[in-house]
């Protein structure tokens, strides 16, 4: 059967380490019985340790060639569980139903951090999410408060979810091979429902934060006050976003609520 030719468009390198498929598959074990949803299945490597496993799985590509791929290489395994399209613009409710999913994948390199950034609108419903990604944006995502990494998609992410970064994938397990090492990482979802302070608020606050990194919060959130704002004078804003904990900026969000509530 042809090879599915790598397009860089598509931000593909194709896993060829059955090994390390294999471990990826086995970090979704424990929800058999949930639905799974791979992202990118490409070839396949990662589909069949998950078909293996008897997953109740469905593949989302957008690549026609994969899609065709996968048709002639799975018959009957894939029959009517492959999802020709984007998974950015993918309705998951309409494709995998109201219950609890898991999301699984050898991410594109190119939307990895949009990926993420959809788990969360459906964070209510995606348990678990695993996969494989550029090991910085991996990195990203699991470090702490302190790190040098530590940035937007750490927060929200964290709010809502248990990260664990799992090991790394050196470059010549791809076809073609990526210029950057891979990193495997697992979100499961905690038990938080409400985090405390107005969702959107904090989503804006912990954007605007980072989006001056350097400067103290004090010079990064002065537009969410009035000139003269006493609150400003809270020791928190002496401080840069990258030494704040979750928690620290659901604080945060509330004083900038408190802040216009007021003002109305």
């Amino acid at each position: 059967m042809q090879q599915v030719k790598a397009k860089k468009a598509l931000g593909q390198h194709f896993l060829t380490d059955l090994s390390v498929a294999q471990r990826i598959a086995d970090t979704v074990n424990e929800y058999k019985g949930t639905p799974v949803l791979e992202v990118g299945p490409g070839m396949g490597v990662l589909t069949q340790f998950l078909l293996q496993a008897e997953h109740d799985l469905k593949v989302v590509e957008l690549d026609k060639e994969s899609v065709d791929y996968l048709n002639a290489a799975y018959p009957d395994e894939l029959r009517d569980r492959i999802v020709a399209a984007d998974f950015l613009k993918l309705n998951l409710k309409e494709t995998m139903g109201d219950g609890k999913m898991v999301i699984i994948g050898n991410y594109p390199y190119n939307i990895s951090s949009q990926i993420f950034f959809k788990v969360l609108d459906y964070k209510d419903q995606v348990v678990c999410c695993s996969g494989m990604l550029q090991r910085e944006v991996a990195q990203r995502i699991a470090a702490g408060p302190g790190s040098k990494t530590y940035g937007i998609l750490s927060v929200l992410l964290q709010a809502w979810y248990d990260i664990e970064y799992l090991f790394t994938v050196d470059e010549h397990v791809f076809n073609p091979p990526p210029k950057v090492k891979s990193g495997v990482i697992k979100l499961e979802r905690n038990n938080v429902t409400d985090l405390g302070c107005d969702e959107r608020l904090f989503k804006s606050v912990v954007k605007t934060s980072f989006g001056m990194r350097r400067k103290t919060l004090r010079n990064s959130l002065k537009s969410m006050f009035p000139a003269g704002s006493p609150t400003l004078e809270n020791e928190i804003f002496k401080m840069r976003p990258e030494q704040l904990s979750v928690q620290q900026f659901i604080d945060l969000t509330n004083m900038v609520a408190a802040e216009k509530t007021t003002e109305n």
